[in-house]
């Protein structure tokens, strides 16, 4: 998934866990540069370490910053890491996404957009109401 600094959904991707995170980043950066999204600078985990930073760099000119935690025995909330996991818990507040009773990932993709969709116009409505 690939999320603005408001945690707002940019791109999402629902593949099988037979692929390497690395080479979905691949497919979902493109897609989203493809869609029209414009970013230059991104934060990733540690399974999207190494070639993709440089493909990142190189096909897009897009920096990757990889968060790596510091110390492995306590819980420490990281910086920028933080918005990917607040968007992952507002979606799995709907029960359908919950857990995976999806067949095909479109439809699963299809859904966490029309969840974030809601999200977005109860914001807007609290905001404008």
């Amino acid at each position: 998934m690939l999320v603005d600094t408001m945690g707002l959904v940019i791109e999402t991707l629902v593949h099988s866990a037979g692929i390497q995170d690395r080479d979905g980043g691949r497919y979902l950066v493109s897609k989203a540069k493809t869609n029209g999204a414009t970013f230059h600078k991104g934060y990733a985990d540690g399974g999207y370490a190494g070639k993709f930073v440089d493909w990142a760099k190189n096909t897009h000119e897009i920096i990757i910053e990889i968060v790596k935690r510091s110390d492995q025995n306590k819980f420490v909330v990281l910086p920028k890491r933080w918005i990917i996991e607040r968007t992952l818990a507002w979606i799995s507040r709907y029960r359908r996404l919950a857990k995976d009773f999806e067949r095909f990932g479109t439809t699963v993709r299809n859904w966490i957009f029309l969840a974030m969709t809601r999200l977005m116009v109860k914001r807007l409505a609290k905001e404008y109401g």
